[in-house]
């Protein structure tokens, strides 16, 4: 029996080991995915979940996969091989760059790789980031409009780092045809990216799709598409592989639409829905930035994640990679593995020395959520309707942990008697620009968190500080190095005291821009 086999049989097998696949496509379709609750409200997985509260087969691929799991992405580091260049549909938001730096989102990567030259990449982070658990293929096209040299990278870095969680990010259009291949390699994720389930609509997003040979458009190329994206979801959820949706919000074309997307991937087993916000700024070059299609903003996102939750667990913490990214989310590390670098390079793979760093890494996981539960408690059975967003500048670990002026993200967190859950992350420029504060700068930090009651940070200079008081934004500085979610609960349970004793007055903040360009800072 192949390894997938034990996983379904312990997982789902009656006491003859026989396995009922449409039991299992329900129980994948009840489980709730990483960070809110299921019923009985426990934790699924994520921020506060263990193995006591879902399947084991499930605990074990998602307790250290940065993407499945919100509380993983804190520790866990990710990197994406650029070996797919070719693609088999045309989006309305995407145009693919080739050789740019210059750029953070999907589909941008600064150099393509053959197999083995990305299976030698992939041992040389895993060597240098003990930490980095997962590789995925996300492009620069479609993994399964290239599935030779996709497949050949999969087959070189199972045998060579077995330990390392394989993923694959498709438009789903040929998932159907490759699902037995993809479950032969081990590829237990699947992630695909599904932006209507309604054809009218899909003409909208999609100008063409290449399938059986031929060019397709209009509704009948989105009918296509959105029943083979159905069909392999499906496939997958059979088959015991994880699937993450990703759908892009489109505001005035399919933002509405998400919610009967969120339904149907629901009902057919999807894990987890991710919800991202249009890029669309002109200067890359796609149909929806020239033609001036807005992205969302950050309520408008927020909202609409909020109302999908109830039926699905949402992924709030995608930075909507790159197709060569390197490191924890948030972060790029890319630049240190050049394929000149890595050619040169002498790579031991040491799996026993990966494995001793990543128990210490989960050891600092567990003080964490230690340390958030304490503190929750002494909430006790506190209640109040006050629910508000706060800031926070940090380089990882679920700790404050990095300086005002060099922060290039902002984590957000929604603080509430039930504690501190997250829920996005906001893009800004970096303030201090070669040990000088940058005013620009700081004025599209102020509307990126313009929402947030409060921005805790390691540390915050004067005339920084005393803009964000003016903006109304609480700078807060006193927590450098603790704990995340204790210490806004810490600030919370303040929060609350003085609205209590009438020293302060709640009140509702406004929105707040997400950044479209999503340019790479200078560092």
């Amino acid at each position: 029996m192949t390894d997938l086999g034990h996983v379904l049989t312990e997982a789902f097998g009656d006491e003859d080991g026989v396995v009922d696949v449409a039991d299992v496509m329900q129980k994948m379709a009840e489980h709730k995915g990483c960070g809110t609750s299921s019923e009985g409200g426990k934790a699924s997985c994520g921020s506060s979940g263990g193995p006591e509260d879902m399947d084991p087969a499930i605990w074990e691929k998602v307790k250290n996969h940065p993407c499945y799991s919100e509380e993983a992405h804190h520790h866990y580091a990710r990197m994406h091989v650029a070996v797919a260049p070719a693609c088999n549909i045309q989006c309305n938001y995407c145009n693919r760059k080739y050789d740019c730096a210059n750029e953070s989102r999907p589909g941008v990567v600064s150099e393509k790789l053959t197999p083995t030259q990305a299976a030698k990449k992939v041992l040389a982070v895993a060597s240098t980031i003990p930490q980095m658990t997962v590789l995925g293929i996300a492009g620069p096209g479609d993994p399964l409009a290239n599935p030779a040299k996709t497949f050949e990278t999969f087959r070189q870095i199972m045998e060579a780092a077995p330990d390392i969680k394989l993923c694959l990010s498709t438009n789903g259009l040929a998932l159907p045809d490759y699902v037995d291949e993809i479950a032969k390699y081990n590829v237990d994720h699947v992630t695909i990216t599904i932006n209507m389930v309604d054809p009218e609509i899909g003409q909208h997003i999609y100008p063409w799709i290449f399938w059986e040979h031929k060019r397709i458009t209009g509704i009948e190329a989105a009918r296509i598409l959105t029943e083979r994206q159905l069909r392999g979801l499906e496939m997958l959820t059979e088959r015991g592989i994880l699937a993450k949706i990703n759908s892009v919000m489109i505001p005035g074309v399919n933002d509405q639409h998400l919610v009967e997307v969120n339904r149907a991937v629901k009902s057919r087993g999807a894990f987890l829905h991710n919800i991202m916000p249009l890029i669309s700024a002109p200067e890359h070059g796609t149909v929806f930035g020239l033609n001036g299609q807005r992205g969302p903003t950050a309520q408008e996102l927020k909202a609409l994640q909020d109302s999908c939750e109830g039926e699905m667990n949402m992924m709030r913490h995608c930075r909507q990679c790159r197709a060569d990214a390197v490191g924890l989310l948030g972060e790029d590390r890319s630049a240190e593995f050049t394929t000149d670098k890595i050619m040169e390079m002498e790579v031991e793979y040491d799996a026993a020395g990966r494995k001793a760093y990543q128990q210490a890494v989960e050891g600092e996981r567990q003080a964490k959520v230690a340390a958030r539960q304490e503190e929750l408690a002494t909430l006790g059975g506190a209640t109040s309707a006050i629910k508000l967003l706060v800031a926070v500048a940090t380089k990882g670990h679920g700790v404050i942990n990095e300086h005002f002026g060099h922060a290039k993200e902002f984590q957000v967190y929604e603080l509430s008697t039930a504690g501190a859950k997250f829920v996005g992350h906001r893009r800004v420029d970096l303030y201090c620009q070669g040990g000088y504060g940058e005013e620009d700068s700081l004025d599209t930090i102020i509307l990126a968190i313009n929402d947030c009651h409060a921005v805790f940070v390691a540390k915050i200079g004067g005339c920084p500080k005393a803009d964000l008081l003016k903006a109304g934004i609480d700078p807060v500085d006193q927590y450098a190095h603790e704990y995340i979610e204790k210490s806004a609960i810490i600030w919370f349970k303040d929060y609350l005291a003085k609205v209590e004793s009438g020293a302060i007055v709640h009140v509702e903040r406004g929105d707040a821009a997400i950044r479209q360009g999503a340019l790479l800072s200078a560092a």
